[in-house]
């Protein structure tokens, strides 16, 4: 009778143990957005959105003011659509801008708020208008060796021996 109460025992804190990690792995992750606070949705459009992912931070000045809802694609304007679920505590000026933003060197990207001056702010349904796209290192390299070989191949050999 002792042995089978302990093995019960051990066997519910090896499942919370369990369920515990998964919840770790998924909030790491962020696969998992416990968010019991309300929110409105803003709309942007993008030329090149990167590695953005879905339930990605909407940060301004280093905090988490709403997450990215949905990503798709405008077949008329030929870029991205982002649905931003931004937290009704947080209001931004209508002439804020948006930026997708990196994590460190290689980190996650975020979409980073400017907040700028006017009086009236962003309400529920709003279309954000400015915004500057993401800055793709791959692009960033390529440009660099471009003009360094255009650079490289103009320059004569050197003086001419005698």
């Amino acid at each position: 009778m002792g042995r089978s109460k302990n093995d019960v025992w051990v066997g519910l804190f090896v499942l919370v143990g369990l369920a515990a990690l998964v919840f770790l792995a998924l909030q790491s992750a962020n696969l998992l957005a416990l968010n019991w606070s309300s929110t409105y949705r803003l709309t942007a459009h993008f030329d090149n959105i990167g590695g953005l992912k879905p339930k990605a931070a909407v940060r301004s000045a280093g905090v988490v003011v709403g997450r990215v809802g949905q990503i798709g694609f405008d077949d008329e304007r030929f870029q991205a659509v982002i649905t931003l679920d931004m937290d009704t505590r947080f209001h931004f000026p209508k002439d804020s801008s948006l930026k997708i933003l990196t994590s460190g060197l290689l980190g996650d990207q975020y979409i980073g708020i400017e907040a700028g001056a006017d009086e009236a702010n962003w309400g529920p349904g709003d279309n954000v208008t400015r915004t500057q796209s993401a800055v793709v290192l791959e692009n960033l390299i390529s440009q660099f060796l471009f003009n360094s070989a255009a650079e490289g191949g103009g320059k004569s050999a050197g003086p001419a021996s005698r």
